[in-house]
């Protein structure tokens, strides 16, 4: 009898290997899942009110898309104390998984953000608010007072304030030498904010002994002796030699932390420098790469003391005057655009002014002083700007091509930002462009002259509401 075989009566059944599919993940862009906040106490940690450093490109320290890979439901919110400049990454997700990106491992990233100053943990990050309740006090009480305002001063007779209540609040500029142990550590912790708020920004060589450090603080006294500094924002400044026997100013960076931002510290920290240049005699004063706003300001500042500069009071007189006359000669579209070299070296001597810079509060300067209602007089202005401008795009380089680099402003505005322009092979160039109102060339050197007028008016509004409140 035979036996009965396994599985008989029973249709054949193809066994299948199971295969696993990898976990679709396009990754989420570092700007839409990190956000900074910058506290200065512990109880404004895990609070969704407190401050919030916007905007930042975060993007740029995640690969070539910006991209993190691996989780699902991703938040980081990096906690940065003003204390002491420690940062501590609260990173949380619903699941990582490995897709086809991997899984992107942030401690890396964020130990090359923050250096030295990283905390992974939360309870040693809230600690520093007490261990270093006062590391910007003892660091910067060895520097040199440059600059000093009282705002606030309670008077301690008063019946509702006790000693300790009763304070002196004040604004200081302290000159301090970075090569120096405590003072390098602070600005490497200072250094990430660089890296995330200035474009191009970049940390300096501390061991270079020619750099200079300019703290701007807010110092808070009581009657009892008792002294808390804060921290508003620095500048970094660069001694270059001139020869034969002199030294140039170059501002590297200048940053004030975003809560303190649109109070006038950049402005103080600036007008530290000048003072400085002017009381060292140095050649000139210059900025490195200045960003559009920190060019505006510049220029504000500059304009405001050529104001008073009695040197160019004869020659802007003099433009404006001749301004409002019908027929504009050449002459003084000339010397619209292009002054005397004489008060131009007397504004570097006397002011640290170089001609780059004063050039460009020259226009400002003339603009200031028309009559807004003058209408003949802001149009010859108009055609003088328009005439070096066009002069200067249209000017053909047999090295380039007929190609020119032109300053024009931004949209952003303020300062200058350039353009490529090429001249038509078509267009004979005498100093202007041919008269054809459709033409293409045409309309872009207009936009480009009102664009020009434009960042010229905004920056003389700002200069005349200053000037009005000296």
């Amino acid at each position: 009898m035979g036996s009965k075989r396994r599985g008989s009566g029973l249709p054949d059944v193809k066994r299948r290997k199971r295969v696993g599919f990898t976990e679709f993940d396009i990754g989420v862009e570092a700007n839409g899942c990190v956000k900074i906040f910058l506290v200065s106490k512990p109880e404004e940690v895990d609070c969704a009110e407190s401050f919030c450093i916007s905007p930042v490109d975060l993007n740029q320290f995640f690969g070539e898309d910006g991209k993190i890979y691996g989780y699902k439901d991703l938040k980081i919110n990096i906690w940065l104390s003003s204390r002491s400049f420690h940062a501590y990454p609260d990173i949380s997700f619903q699941k990582s998984f490995k897709g086809a990106m991997g899984i992107t491992d942030l401690n890396p990233v964020f130990q090359i953000m923050f250096g030295e100053s990283l905390v992974v943990k939360k309870d040693e990050f809230l600690d520093t608010f007490s261990t270093e309740h006062n590391y910007i006090r003892d660091i910067v009480s060895n520097g040199t007072v440059i600059h000093s305002k009282v705002l606030e001063q309670h008077d301690d007779s008063s019946n509702y304030l006790s000693e300790a209540e009763s304070s002196t609040t004040e604004h200081q500029v302290i000159r301090m030498d970075p090569s120096s142990g405590p003072v390098g550590q602070l600005y490497s912790r200072l250094v990430p904010l660089v890296l995330l708020l200035v474009e191009g920004g970049r940390a300096i060589d501390i061991s270079d002994p020619r750099w200079d450090i300019y703290f701007a603080v807010e110092k808070e006294s009581n009657q009892l002796g008792a002294i808390s500094v804060k921290l508003l924002g620095f500048a970094t400044m660069y001694r270059f030699y001139h020869h034969p026997d002199s030294t140039r100013f170059r501002i590297s960076q200048l940053l004030v932390l975003p809560p303190y931002q649109g109070h006038g510290h950049g402005r103080l920290l600036l007008e530290t420098i000048n003072s400085i240049a002017i009381a060292e005699d140095v050649y000139d004063v210059t900025a490195e790469e200045p960003s559009d706003y920190l060019q505006q300001i510049r220029v504000c500042i500059d304009t405001l003391r050529l104001l008073t500069f009695e040197p160019v009071q004869p020659s802007v007189t003099t433009i404006a005057s001749q301004l409002k006359e019908s027929n504009l000669s050449k002459k003084v579209g000339k010397f619209c655009s292009d002054p005397p070299a004489g008060i131009i070296e007397e504004a570097r001597k006397q002011l640290k002014i170089n001609k780059k810079q004063f050039l460009r509060c020259w226009e400002v300067l003339i603009y200031l002083y028309l009559h807004p209602d003058d209408q003949k007089s802001i149009e010859n202005f108009r055609t003088c700007i328009a005439d070096r401008l066009k002069a200067d795009i249209l000017e053909k380089n047999p090295e380039t091509n007929g190609k020119s680099l032109i300053d024009v402003p931004s949209d952003y505005n303020p300062q200058m930002t350039f353009v490529v322009f090429q001249a038509a092979s078509e267009v004979k160039v005498n100093g202007g462009v041919n008269g054809n109102e459709n033409n293409v060339q045409d309309d872009q050197l207009n936009q480009v002259v009102d664009k020009h007028v434009e960042g010229i008016v905004e920056i003389a509004k700002k200069v005349a509401t200053h000037a009005a409140k000296s």
